[in-house]
């Protein structure tokens, strides 16, 4: 469970945890996944910490398959975890 957390709390720490696992290097912080050479196990290690940190289970494909930039993910994230996106 999120907590209760708001959609600019949930953005942070989505952004931290895929930041950190992605080392994404500055000017890239729109790149999408595969932009980011992510791989299988990077998307794992994201899944992961998002339930570990957050309590909030998405699925690997919903990262390695459909490719997102940290906005997509964050949305994707939200709507698994019942977080209104802002208008």
């Amino acid at each position: 469970m999120t907590g209760g957390l708001s959609l600019a709390e949930l953005r942070e720490k989505v952004g931290d945890i895929w930041y950190e696992v992605l080392d994404v290097p500055e000017g890239l912080e729109a790149a999408t996944f595969s932009d980011l050479e992510g791989e299988f196990s990077a998307a794992a290690r994201l899944v992961g910490r998002i339930k570990e940190e957050l309590g909030i289970s998405i699925d690997v494909g919903d990262v390695f398959d459909a490719d997102p930039n940290l906005e997509a993910l964050v949305e994707r994230v939200a709507l698994d975890a019942h977080v209104p996106m802002a208008v």
